[in-house]
Order: C-alpha cells, then structure tokens, then sequence
C-alpha cells in the first residue's frame, strides 16, 4: 500500500487534493486524506475506509487498489463534471465537500449514466426555500428564491402567494460565496449584489446541504450563461473564475475620517480582488456596505504602507496602514502586528495586478460618484 500511494495520481486526495493522503477507501479503489475520509465514513453502503499505515490489507483488497486508483477512479466518477460545478479544495468548508463527495459517489451525478441533474442546475427556473437573515434585526424568516435562466436573475419573494418579488437581482454584479462562520450555520451562505451605488449583501442557508450547495451551482450555471452571452468570445477556461470568487481578505479594522481628525472606529471591512474594492461596514452581517474605496495600481497613484500616524483622538490599536489612492489618503489601524502584515500584503496584491478596461470603468464610475 506504501508503493500504491507513491504512484502518479495517488499522491494527493481524490476530493480534495491535498498532498500525502493516508486513508483509502477499499470499495471505491481511491486514496483520501484523513479529513475526507470522516465525510467517506458517513456513506457506508458506498465507500468503506481503511488506514494505509494502521490497518491490515488481505491481498485482494490491495490487488483490488492496484487495479482501480485515483486516476482510473476519476474517470469513472469524474466523467461528465459540468464546467461550471464547483470542486472544493482543502480550504473549503464542510458543506461544499461533503456535496461534492456525495454527488460523485453516492449519487453519481457525473458518471454520464444520466442527465437529470445537469439539466436541474441548468433549469429554466430554479426554486428554493430558504431561511434569509432579517434586513435590521437577527432573525432568519422563511423566504422563496427564484433563478432565472430567462432573463437571468435571482429573485425572492416573502411568501408563497407573492406575486411580486422583493428584490430581483441582475446576474451582472452577483455573488455568492459560503461564510458558515460568519453566519452561525454550517450551511451559510452569502449572496453579494450591487443595488445602485452599493453593495447589498443577503445571508441565507438551508437545513439540508444538497439543497443549498445545489443552488450555489445552479448561481454558478446562470452565472456562465450569462458570461458566455456577455463574451462570446472568451473560452469557459477564462469564464470559470469569475463565476463566484472568494474576498481576499475580510476582518475589522479601524478607520478614521479624511482629515485625520477625527476618532477611530471599528468597521468590518471586506477586500474583493475580481472588483479591486475595499468594502467597510459596520458589522459583519449587516446588509449594505457603509462605503467603498476602489485600489489601482501603483502607476495610477495607489499605494498600501506601514503606518505609525495616529489621530489624536486615537483608537485602541497601534498597528497603522497607510492606503494611497488619486483622491485621498487613508488611514487604518489593527489590533496585531500579523493582522497588519496580512492586510499589506493583500493591498500590495491588488495593485501588483494589471487593470482591465471594466476595472478602469468601475474605477471612473466611483470617482464620479464622490
């Protein structure tokens, strides 16, 4: 088994692909990490585990996993992997591995056997039910959302009989992104839209993880249909990043006015790379952003260095950042050295990267609108 694991193709996770995987499913013939294996525990009558260093393997077993492995097994339960479904890695949460783990195994969805679930995420209209966070207040009420492969919206509505939607919310600007911390549920899930000059953010889940993994790749479905229109022609390679994208950093800070005067205040602040902008609100979970600072390049006059300025009305952190942009200089502060570094190293990132033509748009639009 120490010779099977060394061999191309078995060296990482078959879901996940971290690197060195010590377990081994023996009905399935692939080679998983210790994490993925709880999730391969949960599914016995498809997989069973063994340890490749603490159990016992009886020849037919370890013939059996000569013959299968990673790479055979991939292309068996691999087969047909739509372009647009999302395939978690290491640093995902739960929720999305376990429905990735579940949907190649246990349901089969991407053997090629059949259709049905491709064309379900792929539906005219896709419907579900979900618990949505109150707009002012913490509480989750039951809400219907509807994505529209039509004109290419998602919209909910507060009851069943509703004829007319809350919100309907353009494909355009849409995201969607798991946050279970955040929110407070294994199953959480954000979904970020621009609402006029805003950012609005809705914090939704659902009690069952397929349902709710199932609608972020039906978001993801709509998503790429909507690129594909949008850029015909771009490749689905150039589409599939831009469907849903993580922030690159998110956490508080303290930030004070533009004259420097003013007193400090802790703000939950969102860094997004896809739209180079720096969200700031009041709590994580509020529902609409308190402002945006968008971060060029260096060559444009942005700029993110340590800062030892304080107001003399200061905060209670001392670890200062200072960010440069055409319009003004803004201060922020962190409670630790690491958490300064981290946010530094994420500015410098964003202007390291070169401008497109809508970042340029984007970037007018914003200095307009000050």
């Amino acid at each position: 088994m120490f010779d099977l694991v060394r061999q191309p193709g078995n060296t990482f996770c078959a879901d996940c692909g971290v690197p060195d995987p010590d377990w081994a499913s023996y009905t399935l013939g692939i080679f998983v990490c210790l994490n993925c294996s709880g999730i391969h525990r949960n599914l016995p009558a498809v997989s069973r585990m063994k340890s490749i260093r603490l159990d016992h393997w009886d020849d037919s077993l370890v013939e059996f996993m000569q013959e299968r492995g990673n790479t055979v097994a991939k292309a068996i339960f691999e087969k047909c992997v739509p372009a647009f479904f999302y395939q978690p890695l290491q640093k995902d949460c739960m929720v999305l591995k376990d429905q990735w783990i579940r949907a190649k195994y246990e349901r089969r969805e991407f053997t090629g056997e059949n259709e049905f679930f491709k064309q379900a995420y792929c539906s005219e209209l896709f419907e579900s039910t979900l618990w949505k966070k109150g707009k002012d207040n913490k509480q989750f009420l039951k809400r219907i959302f509807q994505l529209s492969r039509k004109d290419f919206t998602l919209r909910y509505f507060i009851k069943e009989d509703s004829k007319l939607p809350k919100v309907v919310i353009s494909m355009k600007d849409l995201n969607a992104v798991f946050q279970p911390e955040k929110i407070g549920h294994n199953h959480g899930l954000q979904i970020s839209y621009v609402h006029g000059e805003r950012t609005r953010n809705l914090f939704v889940y659902h009690e069952k993880g397929q349902v709710i993994v199932s609608l972020f790749n039906a978001i993801r479905a709509t998503r790429l249909a909507y690129l594909q229109r949008k850029h015909p022609t771009l490749r689905d390679n150039d589409l599939i990043p831009q469907l849903t994208r993580y922030c690159l950093k998110e956490g508080y800070m303290e930030k004070t006015g533009p004259t420097h005067r003013e007193p400090f205040k802790k703000r939950w602040f969102t860094l997004c790379s896809m739209n180079r902008k720096l969200l700031y609100s009041k709590n994580p979970l509020d529902a609409t952003e308190l402002g945006a600072v968008f971060i060029g390049t260096e060559s444009h006059s942005y700029s993110a260095s340590e800062s030892s300025g304080r107001s003399s009305r200061g905060g209670r952190w001392n670890c200062g950042i200072m960010l440069q942009t055409p319009d003004r200089q803004y201060v922020f502060m962190c409670e630790q050295h690491q958490e300064q570094k981290d946010w530094l190293e994420a500015f410098r990132k964003i202007i390291s990267q070169p401008m497109t033509p809508e970042d340029y748009a984007n970037e007018a639009n914003m200095r307009r609108g000050k």
